[in-house]
C-alpha cells in the first residue's frame, strides 16, 4: 500500500486555555505510559462537498475547540525523577497529519489489524524526549474510492480507555455543530489518595498488591528477554452469540463448585458468570494449550478493571484520567486446562472483586511510598525489555463490551468500521462487541506466530464441544 503524507501541522486550542503544571495520579504513570491507536473508516458520503480541504478543516476546527475543555491533550509530559511524571499545560497542541492512498476500502476485506495499518495510524516518535512528543495524534488518510480513516493515538499516562472516547465523542459532537455534552472533570485528586504528610489524614488500610509483582516467567528461565523478541501475529476471532451463549453455560455448569465464598457485598451478579469473565477464561484455557505450557508452569491474567463506580464517592461524571485499575488472575496451566472453565472464569472474578475503594487507594498509597516507579512502567514501544511482560506465559484480557465505541459520527455518517490499531505486542487481547448489535463479540488477538495456529484450533473447537452438554 502507498501512502502519500500532504501535510502536518500542529492544532492548538481556539482559546486561551489554564497554564502551569498538573499532577498525575500514580496511578496515571504505572502500566502502559506510551500511546494507544484507534482507527475509523468511513465510507465516501454523497453529502460531501468541494474542495477537498472542507473535511480536514472542519476536523481541525472542531478539534481546536475541544482542546479548550480538553486542554491537557494539548499539552505534554516530562520526567520529574524517580520514574514519576508531570503534565505541562503549555497548550502546545495535538499533531494533525493528512494522507492518501491509492487503495479502496474494500481492499482491506474484514479490515483486520495488519502491517499495513503502520501507514493508516500515526508514528510516534520515542526517540525524541518525552517532553517534545504530542499527547494526541491524528491522521486523516483519505483513499482513491473517496473514503477515508481518521485515526488517532493518545497518551495513556494522561488518559485510559473510557476518558479518550469520552473525548472523541464531544469532538464530533463540536463538528456536527452540536454543544459539549458532558465537559470533563478535570481534577484528579480523587485518585491520587490522602495526604500521606498529615498526621491527621485516614491512612487506606495495607492490603497485599500483587499485581504490582513482576507476571510469572516460563519454567526454567530467569528473565522474559527472548520470549519478547519473539515474531508474533494477529488474528480477529469471532464468536457468534450461539457460541457465546454456549460457552457461558459451560462456564456456569461449575459456578457453585467455585464460588461459594464470594466475597459480601460483590458488585457482580451471583449465579453465572459475565460475559467478560466467561471469554477471558476460555481465552487464557486456549493460551495454555496453545503454548503447550507445562502442567506447573505458573501463569497470570492481567484484567483492566473500571473503578469510577466503585470508589466512594463515585468518581464524578467526566472525570479525566486514568481510572481503570490493573489486578492479575493467577493460576497454573495444568489447573486451566483440567479443571472446567468455569474455574478460570472464577479466578479473574475473585481478581475482579477484590478492586474496592479502599483496595484501590491502598494501592495508590503503595505506589507513593515508591522511590521508583520505573519497574511498574510498560514501556515496550520504546524498545524496553523493563517492566511487566504480559506475553508468554501471561495474557493481558481488555473489554470494550461496555464502552461506547461505535457511532462515531463527524457530520458525514457513522464509521463502517471502527477498531484497534497497531496491535502486536505477544499476549495482548481485547474483546469487542459486535458493531450490528446481534450480540456476537470479537476478539482481537496477537501470539507469537508458532502459537497461533493451534490457539484458533483449540478457540473453535472447544466451543464445538460445549454442544454436547
Amino acid at each position: 500500500m502507498v501512502v502519500k503524507f500532504k501535510g502536518c501541522e500542529e492544532v492548538k486550542p481556539s482559546k486561551p486555555t489554564w497554564k502551569g503544571s498538573l499532577t498525575l495520579s500514580e496511578w496515571d504513570q504505572v502500566g502502559t505510559i506510551t500511546h494507544i491507536p484507534t482507527i475509523y473508516f468511513y465510507k465516501s458520503n454523497p453529502n460531501w462537498v468541494t474542495p477537498n480541504d472542507v473535511i480536514p478543516n472542519t476536523l481541525k476546527d472542531s478539534l481546536s475547540r475541544a482542546l479548550v475543555s480538553f486542554y491537557p491533550l494539548a499539552g505534554r509530559l516530562r520526567w520529574i525523577g524517580g520514574g514519576r511524571l508531570e503534565l505541562d499545560c503549555n497548550a502546545m497542541g495535538v499533531q494533525f497529519i493528512e494522507a492518501e492512498s491509492d487503495c479502496k476500502l474494500e481492499d482491506f476485506g474484514d479490515f483486520s489489524p495488519s502491517p499495513e495499518y503502520n501507514y493508516l495510524v500515526p508514528m510516534v516518535d520515542y526517540s525524541l524526549p518525552i517532553h517534545e512528543l504530542p499527547l494526541l495524534l491524528v491522521q486523516l488518510t483519505r483513499f482513491k474510492c473517496g473514503g477515508v480513516s481518521l485515526s488517532l493515538t493518545i497518551s495513556h499516562a494522561v488518559v485510559d480507555g473510557p476518558c479518550a472516547l469520552h473525548f472523541m465523542s464531544e469532538w464530533a459532537r463540536l463538528a456536527r455543530g452540536e454543544p459539549l455534552e458532558v465537559p470533563p472533570f478535570l481534577d484528579r485528586k480523587a485518585m491520587q489518595g490522602g495526604d500521606s504528610s498529615s498526621r491527621t489524614a485516614a491512612k487506606p488500610p495495607r492490603l497485599d498488591h500483587s499485581e504490582f509483582d513482576q507476571p510469572p516467567l516460563l519454567l526454567g528461565q530467569s528473565d522474559n528477554v527472548q520470549e519478547r523478541k519473539k515474531k508474533t501475529t494477529v488474528a480477529m476471532l469471532r464468536l457468534s452469540k450461539d457460541q457465546l451463549e454456549k460457552l457461558k453455560c459451560k462456564a456456569n455448569d461449575s459456578y457453585n463448585l467455585y464460588n461459594s465464598n464470594a466475597p459480601i457485598g460483590s458488585t457482580t451478579k451471583r449465579g453465572s458468570y459475565t460475559r467478560y469473565e466467561t471469554i477471558s477464561g476460555h481465552i487464557w484455557r486456549c493460551a495454555c494449550k496453545a503454548r503447550n505450557h507445562k502442567a506447573e508452569q505458573p501463569t497470570a491474567l492481567g484484567v483492566c478493571v473500571d473503578s469510577r463506580s466503585r470508589m466512594q464517592p463515585p468518581l464524578p461524571q467526566g472525570y479525566f484520567g486514568n481510572a481503570t485499575f490493573d489486578v492479575i488472575a493467577t493460576s497454573h496451566s495444568g489447573e486451566l486446562v483440567s479443571k472446567p472453565l468455569g474455574y478460570a472464569a472464577s479466578r479473574i472474578r475473585e481478581a475482579i472483586e477484590k478492586v474496592s475503594n479502599d483496595y484501590v487507594l491502598s494501592a495508590i498509597e503503595n505506589l507513593k511510598n515508591q522511590p521508583d516507579l520505573t519497574r511498574f512502567q510498560d514501556l515496550h514501544a520504546l524498545g524496553s525489555d523493563q517492566g511487566p511482560f504480559y506475553g508468554n506465559p501471561n495474557l493481558g484480557v481488555v473489554s470494550w463490551l461496555t464502552l461506547p465505541i461505535y457511532g462515531l459520527d463527524f457530520g458525514w455518517g457513522k464509521e463502517i468500521y471502527m477498531g484497534p490499531g497497531t496491535h502486536d505486542f505477544d499476549g495482548d487481547s481485547l474483546i469487542l462487541p459486535s458493531s450490528d448489535g446481534d450480540g456476537s463479540v470479537v476478539v482481537a488477538l496477537c501470539l507469537q506466530v508458532a502459537h497461533m495456529d493451534a490457539f484458533k484450533k483449540h478457540f473453535y473447537e472447544d466451543c464445538l464441544q460445549v454442544a454436547h452438554i
